[in-house]
């Protein structure tokens, strides 16, 4: 008698998982059978709604269904991670946020998701690379130039686009790397900050984007690049923060996330799919119109690097005083 009970329930356990199994198969290779929304955190127009139109357009044409993109703007893409948080798992929801309303915001103002637990991430297709800027007529030409004229120059100021800015962050890490005493002036956003620094109402400039076409034109110097790892392709001459011998922050990257819970099969089918549409032509063709560079990252490689932002981010901002709005 015991052997049977062992016996059924051995076959009952094999017939259970054989089922998970193909119905998992069975829900990727039904899906999508309808039209597909991506919330895309900013408003219309902006850097991240672009490269999300962009991704939709592809994704639509293999994927054969509708693929739309809706604006939530608010909180720096935070009301849309929350609205995203709150939807079915069922790969017809999905979400265009900056990275940092998953690492670093949680940590600066109230929210209602769980950066850690209420997500499935997708992938990651671009990220932005910050710079330290001097304008073109500054006797400034490099950045040993930089270094020594600020310690001789106490208080110099400079704009970002605000206070525990991930551009800010970095300005303040090569400070106290380099013994510099700096003042930061905060904006409501890039553009606001690039305007005061070319009406020479700022010292320099920290941007993330916005202060590229400057470059480009000559009107600013570009004397290092943050947020990355490795040079800027466009400015290959140009030293990272972290070849001077300075910490660095993360990058904030632009990552497509679902709500927890989804089907591998299906995160897998639309992970593989955006990656498909990011390597084409015509999507790489757009991120270098928008001075973005193109940084994909996986699924798995997402689920290792999130927690290690989020950690990264609680310890540094706590280590600069940063306090959580209430």
């Amino acid at each position: 008698m015991r052997n049977r009970i062992v016996e059924g329930f051995l076959i009952a356990s094999l017939i259970l998982v054989v089922s998970v199994a193909w119905c998992g198969t069975s829900i990727g290779q039904n899906f999508p059978n309808k039209p597909i929304t991506i919330y895309c955190g900013f408003v219309a127009g902006a850097t991240t709604d672009l490269t999300a139109r962009a991704i939709a357009s592809g994704a639509e044409r293999l994927l054969k269904v509708p693929v739309v993109v809706e604006n939530k703007p608010g909180g720096s893409a935070t009301v849309c991670a929350a609205l995203i948080a709150g939807r079915k798992p069922d790969g017809y929801s999905l979400a265009a946020l900056g990275s940092d309303a998953i690492t670093r915001l949680p940590h600066l103002i109230k929210v209602s998701y769980n950066p850690m637990k209420d997500f499935t991430f997708i992938g990651q297709y671009a990220r932005y690379i910050a710079g330290l800027c001097v304008l073109s007529d500054s006797p400034i030409k490099t950045i040993d130039d930089f270094i020594a004229y600020a310690k001789a120059h106490p208080d110099m100021t400079y704009g970002s686009s605000g206070i525990n800015s991930h551009q800010g962050m970095g300005i303040e890490l090569f400070a106290k790397c380099k013994g510099l005493q700096l003042k930061h002036i905060p904006y409501k956003g890039g553009a606001e900050a690039v305007t005061a620094f070319l009406g020479k109402h700022t010292d320099f400039i920290c941007g993330t984007g916005s202060h590229i076409p400057y470059v480009k034109q000559g009107v600013a110097r570009l004397l290092f690049v943050h947020m990355t790892n490795k040079r800027d392709p466009n400015f290959p001459n140009v030293p990272t923060l972290k070849e001077l011998g300075c910490e660095d922050v993360p990058a904030n990257t632009i990552t497509i996330v679902a709500p927890k819970g989804m089907p591998d099969a299906v995160a897998d089918k639309i992970a593989d799919t955006f990656r498909k549409v990011s390597e084409g032509q015509e999507f790489q063709k757009m991120l270098d119109q928008i001075n973005l560079p193109y940084d994909f990252k996986t699924r798995q490689q997402l689920n290792k690097d999130f927690p290690a932002e989020f950690e990264w981010w609680k310890v540094r901002l706590k280590e600069m005083g940063a306090k959580k709005e209430i």
